[in-house]
C-alpha cells in the first residue's frame, strides 16, 4: 500500500505503484492508522475524512466507488471528485470502524492516502512525466515498425506479382518488427495495463479493460501470424493505436489540470506557518497547527494571512480578490477583522487570532465549493447510471462483432480486428464527463466572480428562473447608512458632528465620520471629553449629537428616514438625514437581469417611503413594503402557483423562509447565518453583479450539458455500428475515442472564458 512505501515511491503515479497487497485487511488497518490525524469532528457529532484515490482514472470509476460504499450503515456521505481525486467520507457513531469503511474501496483495487495539500500536484506531475515517456517510446517504436511495414506492403503488392517479397524475407522483417513492438507495447501500455489488471482482480470493469484487451489482442494476433509465416502482421497498428491513446490521455490530462476545481485552487492560498509574537517579546515561526486562538501573529507586507483575526497594531491594504472577487485593495487598521488567505500589500500588521485551520473562513469557503463540485445533480446521476452499464455492454458488442464476422465467413483475423475496433471506439468517458466537466467549470467560474455554490443542483434550478425577488436592506443596498444630501451640511457643521461622532461606534455616527473623511476635512480632537448616553446621543460641553430629545426638541414630525440632530454651541439645531447606500452596480445588474428575460420585484420589511424611493430610483414598478416574513413566504408560494420560477435574493433572518421555498436562492456574504444556510448560493463583496453572472453561467452550463449529452449520444450511435460493420480500423477507433473525451471536456472549458 502507498502509505507503507518511502516518500519517493509514494510520489510515483498510480500506474507505477504496486497494487494492494494480498492482505487487504492489514492495508485497511494501516491506512486507518495513518489517517487518524486527518479526521475532523463536526459539530453535529459526525466525523469526516478526506482521502486521495491515487488510482482514479476515469468517470466510470466514480459510481463504482460510491456504489461500493452506499450500503454501509452509518455512512452519511461518500462522494468522489474526479478533478481533485478526493474521496470524502462522513459517518456517525453507528458506522463500523474506519478500516471497514475503507475496505470496499481497497477491494476494488484502488489505493488511498490521506488528502494533503501538494500531494495531488506531485501525483499529477509524476503521471504526466510517465505518460510523456510512454508516448515517446510508443511513437519511436511505431515509426520504426511502420518503416518495416512499408517494405512488407510494397513486397506484397509488387505489380504483377513478379516482384513480390519472398516469404523468408517477409517473416524476417516481421520478427524484427516483433522485437521492436513487443517490448514497446509492454512499456508504453503500462498506464492501461496496471489499471485494467487491478479492476479485473477486483471483479469489476473500467475503461482500461477494453483498451488493454484490444492492444493485447492486436499484438498476440501479430505474433501468431509471424510464427505461422503469415503475410500480414499488425504490430504497426498495435503501436499506432497505443500512441494515439496515450496522446489522447496526455491531452485529457492537460485539459483536466486546467479545469482543476476552485476548491483545489484555494489550497494555494493556505499558509502552513505563522510568525507568532511570544509573551516574552520573541518572534517564532510555528506550524499552523501550533497556533492557538488568542495568539498574536505578525504578517509582513507581501505575505498571506495565515489565520482569521482582528488587527491590533499597524495599518495596511489587503488584496482579497482571490476570495471575494473584489479587485480593489481593502484598507485595514486596528479593530478590522481580517481573514486567512488574503494578501497583505503595503505594511506590517499584528493580528490577534480568532480562528485557525479548519475553522477559518478560507477553509469554510473551500468546503462550500467542494461540496458543490462533489454533489450529484440530476443530470450527473443520469450520466452515472448510464456509464455504470456501459463497460459490460462494450464487451458484449465486441463479442457479438467477432461472432458475427465469423458467421459472415470473414477470416478469423479480420473478425478479431473488428472486435478490437469496437472495444476501442466505445468509450464511456465522453458520457461520464459530459456533466461533471461542465459543473466544475461553472462552479470555478462563479467562484472567481465571487459566488459560492452550496448545493449540487443549484445551477440546474437557477437556469430555469424567470422572476427575481429582492429584499431591500442589505441586498439591493449595502445595509449601512450614508449621509443623505451631504451638500446641505456646511463644513463647520460636519466637522463638529464628526468630532462628536468619533467617540461612538454607532452606525450613524460612523457614517458622519466617513462623510467628513470623504469631503477631505480635517477633524481635530475636541478639547473636552465626549460623553455618550446609550440610546440618546453624545455630549461635549454645549454641543450635542443624537436624538431629537437629546438636543432638546420636544416634538418632531414623523421622519422619512434615519436621522441625527446636531446642536451647535450657539444653540442652533441641524438635522442630519441618512439613507442606506445602494450597491454600487445595482442599476447595471438590474438592466442585465431584464436583458436575460427576468422580471424583478422588491419585497421589503422597511418603511414604504424608503422602499418607494429606491424602487423609483431603480425603475422597479413591482414593490411591497412593510412585508412580514410570513407574507414573503406566502408571496413566493403564490408566484410558484402561477407557474413562475423565482430566484429569491435576501440577507436577513426574516428572508430565510422565502429563501427556502424559492426555486433558487442567493444571499450576500454579510447575510445572517440563517439566511446563508437557507440559500443555494452566496455572493461575496459589495457588488450585485454576481447575481446576474450566476444566472447567465447557469443558463450557459445548461446549454453545454445538453450539447455534451447530444455529442456523446450521437458519437456512440454512429461509431459503434460502423465499427461493428468493420468500417473503422483500430487506429481510427483509438483516435475517435480520445477525441470524444477531449471534445466534451473542451466544450465545458468554454465556460472558463472571459465572455
Amino acid at each position: 500500500m502507498a502509505l507503507t512505501l518511502p516518500e519517493p515511491v509514494q510520489n510515483l503515479p498510480a500506474c507505477c505503484l504496486p497494487g494492494p497487497s494480498a492482505d487487504l485487511d492489514a492495508d485497511a488497518e494501516a491506512l486507518a492508522a495513518a489517517a487518524q490525524p486527518a479526521i475532523e469532528n463536526l459539530p453535529d457529532g459526525t466525523r469526516r475524512l478526506s482521502l486521495v484515490v491515487e488510482t482514479l482514472d476515469c468517470a466510470a470509476c466514480l459510481p463504482a466507488i460510491e456504489g461500493a460504499l452506499a450500503d454501509l450503515p452509518g455512512l452519511r456521505l461518500a462522494r468522489v471528485n474526479l478533478t481533485t481525486r478526493r474521496l470524502t467520507l462522513q459517518w456517525d457513531e453507528t458506522a463500523p470502524p474506519l478500516p471497514k469503511l475503507l475496505l470496499p474501496v481497497l477491494e476494488q483495487g484502488h489505493r488511498l492516502a490521506p488528502f494533503a495539500a501538494g500531494r495531488l500536484d506531485r501525483l499529477v506531475e509524476a503521471e504526466r512525466r510517465l505518460l510523456m515517456r510512454c508516448l515517446a517510446v510508443a511513437g519511436f517504436a511505431a515509426a520504426n515498425v511502420m518503416l518495416l511495414s512499408v517494405a512488407v506492403w510494397a513486397g506484397l503488392w509488387g505489380g504483377d506479382g513478379s516482384g513480390e517479397m519472398g516469404p523468408g524475407t517477409r517473416q524476417f522483417l516481421h520478427w524484427i518488427s516483433a522485437a521492436i513492438a513487443v517490448p514497446a507495447v509492454l512499456y508504453a501500455g503500462r498506464p492501461f495495463f496496471r489499471s485494467a489488471l487491478a479492476a479485473l482482480k477486483a471483479a469489476r470493469l473500467n475503461m482500461d479493460v477494453p483498451i488493454t484487451l484490444a492492444v493485447v489482442l492486436a499484438t498476440c494476433l501479430s505474433l501468431y501470424e509471424t510464427a505461422q509465416g503469415g503475410r500480414i502482421a499488425y504490430f504497426d497498428a498495435a503501436l499506432s493505436l497505443l500512441f494515439f491513446l496515450l496522446l489522447g490521455r496526455l491531452l485529457d490530462h492537460a485539459v483536466r489540470a486546467r479545469a482543476r476545481s476552485a476548491a483545489e485552487n484555494l489550497l494555494a492560498l493556505q499558509v502552513t506557518s505563522a510568525a507568532v509574537l511570544l509573551p516574552d517579546g520573541r518572534i517564532e515561526h510555528l506550524p499552523l497547527q501550533a497556533v492557538a486562538v488568542g495568539d498574536t501573529v505578525i504578517v509582513a507586507a507581501g505575505e498571506r494571512l495565515p489565520v482569521d483575526g482582528v488587527v491590533t497594531l499597524g495599518s495596511s491594504d489587503l488584496d482579497a480578490s482571490a476570495m471575494t472577487g473584489e479587485g480593489l485593495p481593502q484598507p485595514v487598521g486596528p479593530g478590522t477583522a481580517v481573514h486567512a488567505g488574503t494578501l497583505n500589500l503595503t505594511g506590517e500588521i499584528r493580528v490577534k487570532v480568532a480562528a485557525v485551520g479548519q475553522e477559518s473562513l478560507l477553509a469554510r469557503l473551500q468546503e462550500l465549493v467542494e461540496t458543490a463540485e462533489q454533489g450529484r445533480a440530476g443530470a450527473v446521476r443520469l450520466a452515472d447510471r448510464v456509464a455504470r452499464f456501459y463497460a459490460p455492454a462494450v464487451h458484449v458488442l465486441a463479442l457479438a462483432t467477432a461472432l458475427g464476422g465469423l458467421a459472415w465467413a470473414l477470416a478469423w483475423q479480420d473478425a478479431v480486428m473488428n472486435a478490437v475496433a469496437v472495444l476501442l471506439v466505445t468509450c464511456p468517458c465522453a458520457l461520464g464527463l459530459a456533466v461533471p466537466a461542465v459543473q466544475v467549470a461553472a462552479v470555478g467560474r462563479l467562484f472567481r466572480q465571487g459566488v459560492l455554490v452550496k448545493r449540487a443542483d443549484a445551477l440546474e434550478r437557477l437556469a430555469e428562473v424567470d422572476h427575481v425577488v429582492f429584499d431591500k436592506t442589505g441586498t439591493l443596498t449595502l445595509g449601512d447608512a450614508a449621509l443623505a444630501e451631504p451638500e446641505s451640511v456646511g463644513d463647520d457643521d460636519l466637522v463638529l458632528a464628526a468630532q462628536l461622532a468619533a467617540a461612538s461606534r454607532h452606525p450613524l455616527a460612523r457614517a458622519v465620520v466617513a462623510a467628513a473623511r470623504e469631503r477631505g476635512l480635517v477633524v481635530p480632537a475636541l478639547p473636552v471629553t465626549v460623553r455618550e448616553l446609550a440610546g440618546a446621543g453624545l455630549t461635549a460641553g454645549p454641543a450635542r449629537l443624537g436624538s431629537a430629545a437629546h438636543v432638546g426638541l420636544a416634538q418632531v414630525a414623523e421622519l422619512d428616514g434615519p436621522s441625527l440632530w446636531l446642536r451647535r454651541p450657539d444653540g442652533g439645531v441641524l438635522r442630519l438625514r441618512f439613507r442606506d447606500r445602494p450597491r454600487p452596480d445595482v442599476a447595471e445588474t438590474l438592466r442585465r437581469l431584464k436583458a436575460l428575460g427576468l422580471t424583478v420585484e422588491i419585497l421589503s420589511g422597511d418603511r414604504a417611503t424608503a422602499t418607494r424611493a429606491l424602487a423609483g430610483e431603480l425603475g422597479i414598478e413591482a414593490w411591497r413594503a412593510g412585508v412580514s416574513p410570513e407574507e414573503k413566504h406566502a408571496r413566493l408560494q403564490a408566484l410558484a402557483a402561477e407557474g413562475r420560477r423565482v430566484l429569491m435574493v435576501g440577507d436577513g433572518i426574516n428572508d430565510a423562509a422565502a429563501l427556502a421555498v424559492a426555486a433558487a436562492s442567493m444571499a450576500p456574504a454579510r447575510a445572517s447565518d440563517v439566511a446563508q444556510s437557507a440559500a443555494d448560493l452566496v455572493f461575496l463583496g459589495e457588488r450585485l453583479a454576481p447575481v446576474a453572472e450566476a444566472v447567465a453561467v447557469a443558463r450557459r452550463a445548461r446549454v453545454l450539458v445538453k450539447q455534451n449529452f447530444g455529442f456523446a449520444l450521437c458519437y456512440n450511435l454512429l461509431a459503434v455500428p460502423l465499427a461493428m460493420a468493420g468500417l473503422v480500423t483500430p487506429l481510427l477507433a483509438a483516435i475517435l475515442m480520445s477525441g470524444s473525451s477531449l471534445t466534451v471536456t473542451g466544450n465545458a472549458l468554454r465556460l472558463a472564458g472571459r465572455r
